[in-house]
């Protein structure tokens, strides 16, 4: 399988987006290397081939209008992760979480049906590949402070704060 890519300015960095054949966000970060989001998806829907592209039509439209102030841009975007039953429910947890009331990772268990599986909600955010479509961002630790992010805490904070501004 091949998939697309494209890369964006904006005011957090670099966004690199691979999108499949369907137009499904497979991985997606403040990142310019492609290879490095592609070994983040799923062995059994890992591209073998990425390819280039100026721009990826309703994606790159839907990140740019992101970091232009329209924060439900990126909610009509389909994500194709691949993983456990636990974790596959967490992502779509994560993608009802609004912009601008980030939630604990305590809480994040709770509403993904497993209260007690902190450990685990916080997992689900390492394992994110689909960065801002699947907004991992939005989790916090108990003592409100940032936790960690794939793409750094300043990116993070850049995005919490987008979202609140």
């Amino acid at each position: 399988m091949t998939a697309d890519f494209a890369t964006l300015e904006t005011p957090a960095g670099p966004f690199t987006a691979l999108v499949d054949a369907d137009g499904a966000v497979l991985a997606s970060g403040w990142i310019a290397d492609p290879e490095a989001l592609r070994v983040l998806v799923h062995p059994s829907i890992r591209p073998a081939t990425l390819r280039a592209r100026d721009a990826l039509g309703p994606v790159t439209r839907a990140v740019a209008a992101y970091h232009e102030g329209d924060l439900t841009a990126i909610d009509a975007i389909t994500v194709r992760q691949v993983s456990g039953p636990f974790l596959t429910h967490a992502w779509e947890v994560l993608r009802k979480v609004p912009a601008g009331d980030p939630i604990t990772y305590t809480e994040f268990a709770a509403v993904s049906g497993r209260p007690a599986a902190t450990r685990a909600a916080a997992n689900a955010c390492a394992r994110n590949a689909a960065a801002l479509f699947v907004p991992c961002h939005r989790v916090l630790r108990t003592d409100g402070t940032l936790g960690g992010f794939r793409y750094g805490l300043p990116v993070k904070r850049w995005l919490l704060d987008h979202e609140t501004a």
